[in-house]
């Protein structure tokens, strides 16, 4: 059976041990499965180093519930970067000895970035030739094989990007058959790949290819997956504010299943039959009082495929 869950928002949480409890108590009561940590939200970590009284207290919090728990790594990070590396290197392996340290065994990283979006305002759009971007993947496989082989136990999930208008491509992860070819060059048994849903509808449409065969052709390599809504259109990397473009359907919006236009369920069938992940909703903190209608719909989708899912919904939401 699919579990499916919902992540621990890092700006709802901002750092505070209080929320974290009452949000992962009131997701239990309506019947979450899963739950993706952001080791960023939590401060967990500091200057790449992982805070082992913190990670008690966090730890002490999450054991107390019955949850399968993933883990998300800090957005900025990025292992192909060649001005700071060691920084990113300490902040990865801290991320992933959080991850082990609770018990989780999926860990979801961004893809490597060419252009870091953090730079996109200052560099302006930098063109790459290609014996530069080949370098820079050669460098981040080098740096996953051995973060990978320092902690087997944890599977290292590279999520697919959302494209910018102007300076895509930045990320060789926007397109699934580079992020797919990135893996196999890895070559890691725990190394694979986040599909993210809303990331992938937003590509499709901004590179004009086929999501679900997209999903299809790289779907043995799919074990974690985000699931959240929109309507496909992609933004500037200055247009951040997402309630502005909302109304013009535009951007990373992270609506609640059904909100949207995602073909959620077509993806979806393109790989379910062989898989055994997670289904986790990356909803953005607005949409908090909405997870449970999200979850439903969620639920209605797989059982319009046939996948059984979400066993704990019936009981717990009498609880709400």
């Amino acid at each position: 059976m699919i579990k499916t869950g919902c992540k621990i928002d890092e700006v709802r949480v901002d750092g505070s041990l209080d929320v974290l409890r009452r949000d992962l108590e009131y997701f239990n009561g309506i019947g979450m499965e899963a739950i993706e940590i952001p080791v960023h939200g939590l401060d967990a970590i500091r200057n790449g180093v992982l805070d082992r009284r913190r990670l008690k207290d966090i730890s002490d919090i999450l054991t107390g519930f019955e949850f399968e728990y993933s883990v998300h790594s800090p957005n900025p990070l990025n292992l192909m970067d060649e001005e700071s590396a060691s920084p990113h290197e300490s902040v990865f392996r801290s991320s992933l000895e959080f991850t082990a340290e609770i018990g989780s065994r999926v860990m979801v990283y961004h893809a490597g970035r060419f252009i870091p979006e953090e730079t996109f305002g200052v560099n302006g759009k930098k063109c790459l030739s290609e014996s530069e971007r080949m370098r820079m993947l050669e460098k981040e496989q080098v740096r996953l094989r051995q973060l990978s082989l320092e902690f087997p136990e944890v599977t290292i999930c590279i999520e697919n990007a959302r494209p910018y208008v102007y300076h895509s491509p930045y990320c060789y992860g926007e397109r699934l058959d580079e992020l797919n070819k990135q893996i196999a060059l890895i070559d890691r048994p725990n190394v694979k790949m986040n599909l993210d849903i809303g990331h992938l509808n937003m590509a499709a449409n901004f590179y004009g290819f086929d999501p679900v065969e997209a999903a299809r052709s790289c779907g043995a390599n799919i074990v974690h997956t985000h699931v959240h809504d929109n309507f496909g259109k992609s933004v500037y990397h200055y247009e951040k504010q997402q309630t502005h473009q909302i109304p013009f359907g535009r951007g990373d919006s992270h609506m609640p299943v059904g909100w949207g236009s995602a073909p959620i369920s077509q993806i979806l069938s393109a790989y379910l039959e062989t898989y055994g992940g997670m289904l986790i909703m990356e909803l953005r903190s607005r949409y908090f009082s909405h997870t449970l209608q999200s979850n439903k719909n969620l639920l209605s989708l797989l059982s319009s495929l046939n996948v059984e899912g979400g066993s704990r919904l019936s009981v717990c939401c009498s609880k709400v």
